[in-house]
């Protein structure tokens, strides 16, 4: 029954999970208790991706119909076995605001925030005390661009990349656009790798104008795919490989194959319709993790 909480042993950490009836996507009757058993079945190739990173988490208590919060700073009642870090809000002055980020390294920590309706998991693009070991490129449509589109411009930014020996692999975000998720040697500052990338940026609007913008102005997007640069500030963060997002259905970030992009800049999916939850646990059974190779470092930019 709704209301009922269900004592669980989860890696040697008890866990008190409530309301696992609870429907958190109405449309498709998707429960609280399939959303922690889809975490914890991902959780294998999600926790990588996770790991030594602060993250800041978009809850939906009563759905995703219902109201959403950020949250950053670990909640009152998180247990004392759940890992924190204290660390400055970038762009502070001088370091002397801090939050208190929580840091999913385990499946204990994953299925407690499932629990909490955590649906969204976003991450910076660095380590904890380290420079930042990726480069996201965010590719968002403008209406009517669609992800046909951003497969488009995915396959011409990983060839321009590719020249400079910078890696590319592509994932959805689940919701109407894609992310480029490059590794890098942690060496540089987030505003070197924003450089780098917004000059890539402004090269490929320059060669497609039609198709691509570099400036962050809405009034420039209608029918173009803006490549944001911006993503790269220390201020910002993107949504996790594998993690949900607060759609209509269960929709997940799900990485994908250069084959598919190319199938989708062709016009078919993933240009259709996004991945699900049910889906992707199936995706990863037949492909393992496709963004593994992001946890081997890259070179510098």
């Amino acid at each position: 029954m709704p209301g009922e909480r269900l004592r669980v042993d989860v890696e040697g950490r008890t866990l008190d999970l409530s309301n696992l009836d609870k429907i958190l996507f109405p449309d498709v009757g998707f429960t609280k208790g399939e959303v922690i058993d889809y975490y914890t079945r991902i959780a294998p190739v999600l926790l990588p991706h996770l790991r030594d990173r602060a993250l800041t988490r978009i809850r939906f208590p009563n759905g995703v119909d219902g109201g959403s919060f950020f949250e950053k700073n670990a909640p009152a009642a998180t247990p004392d076995w759940v890992r924190t870090e204290t660390l400055p809000v970038p762009g502070s002055s001088k370091g002397r605001e801090t939050i208190d980020y929580v840091v999913a390294d385990d499946l204990p920590t994953l299925v407690w925030l499932a629990n909490l309706a955590a649906l969204e998991l976003h991450t910076p693009q660095w380590r904890i005390g380290s420079q930042p070991d990726m480069m996201v490129v965010d590719l968002d449509p403008g209406s009517p661009a669609a992800l046909r589109e951003c497969c488009q411009v995915a396959l011409l930014m990983r060839d321009r990349l590719a020249l400079d020996g910078v890696q590319a692999y592509p994932k959805t975000s689940g919701k109407k656009g894609m992310q480029l998720c490059c590794p890098i040697a942690g060496t540089q500052s987030s505003e070197v790798v924003s450089d780098y990338a917004k000059r890539i940026a402004q090269e490929l609007e320059s060669a497609h104008p039609k198709l691509i913008v570099s400036k962050m102005a809405k009034v420039l997007r209608g029918g173009k795919v803006f490549i944001d640069w911006s993503q790269n500030s220390a201020a910002k963060t993107t949504v996790a490989p594998y993690s949900l997002r607060a759609q209509a259905v269960p929709s997940v970030s799900t990485p994908l194959t250069w084959d598919e992009v190319a199938a989708g800049a062709a016009g078919k999916r993933p240009a259709v319709k996004p991945y699900t939850a049910v889906e992707v646990l199936k995706r990863v059974e037949k492909y393992g993790d496709l963004l593994a190779p992001l946890l081997d470092g890259g070179p510098e930019v």
